[in-house]
């Protein structure tokens, strides 16, 4: 066991964009619009933090290759009551980046809710309301 033996294979375009969302109470993404929130800009903290991990995967995932990342761009969507995360990681190597971006959304949507727990807990201290959810590959390109 260990990691897949890539050395033979040759170096090809390869991209992934990853999407996930975060769901928040309808006042916190007010506090996420307006800038607001007492820790600072979630979304440019969150956008570091995604950045991090997509250069950080081998690390954290240890069957993961080390890679050369090429290209990262990270992008929200804010809804009524969530924020969504995209995440595009570009490359030219031996292996793909899907694990690359999936770090990268799931970086930034934790990042999200820990700038904005104070606003999400309920009088016991919990989270009835917030959640991650749909974490997931959209795309995927080899060669091109």
């Amino acid at each position: 066991m260990g990691m897949v033996d890539i050395t033979k294979k040759d170096f090809v375009y390869r991209e992934a964009v990853a999407i996930g969302r975060i769901r928040l109470d309808s006042e916190t993404i007010k506090r996420i619009r307006e800038g607001s929130v007492e820790k600072g800009d979630v979304l440019e903290s969150s956008k570091v933090a995604a950045l991090n991990a997509v250069k950080d995967t081998p690390s954290i995932l240890p069957y993961c290759h080390p890679i050369k990342i090429t290209g990262v761009d990270v992008d929200f969507n804010i809804g009524g009551d969530y924020v969504e995360v995209v995440v595009r990681v570009k490359s030219v190597e031996q292996t793909g980046v899907e694990m690359e971006a999936l770090t990268g959304v799931s970086a930034a949507l934790l990042c999200i809710w820990d700038m904005v727990k104070q606003y999400e807990k309920d009088e016991a201290g919990n989270y009835p309301n917030t959640s991650i959810e749909f974490i997931r590959v959209l795309k995927k390109v080899k060669g091109g």
